[in-house]
């Protein structure tokens, strides 16, 4: 699966911003789709997740009633929609990509991911 993300930026702590990433290769309503995040000398973190094949969303507990995940079936993209933005969201966000199932949401289910973009928050 090939995966283009986009839509990161530098806005101020309380705004919003929409991620996009766009799927290729795979059967899009097949995958999981997933957003993760990292900063400099810290892991890899899961953001959020929404099912291929079961209608399921999965947030980690520091953007819960903030960051929503979708998904458009036919435009092949998964969207992540921020609000109320931190300067502790700042970082990379990556899209990840894998075959449905039922596997939690570490980065180590997930075998496809896309190149990054930059989200910066400032205080």
């Amino acid at each position: 699966v090939q995966l283009q993300a986009s839509g990161g930026g530098l806005v101020q702590a309380g705004y919003s911003l929409r991620l996009s990433c766009v799927a290729s290769g795979r059967t899009f309503n097949n995958l999981d789709m997933g957003w993760f995040r990292q900063t400099p000398g810290k892991e890899r973190e899961f953001v959020a997740m929404v099912s291929g094949n079961f209608p399921r969303q999965t947030y980690a507990d520091t953007v819960k009633g903030r960051f929503y995940i979708s998904r458009d079936n036919a435009a092949n993209t998964v969207y992540l929609q921020m609000n109320s933005l931190q300067p502790d969201d700042t970082g990379v966000y990556y899209c990840a990509a894998r075959m449905s199932t039922l596997a939690g949401a570490s980065p180590d289910f997930f075998d496809s991911w896309g190149q990054g973009t930059q989200v910066t928050v400032s205080s």
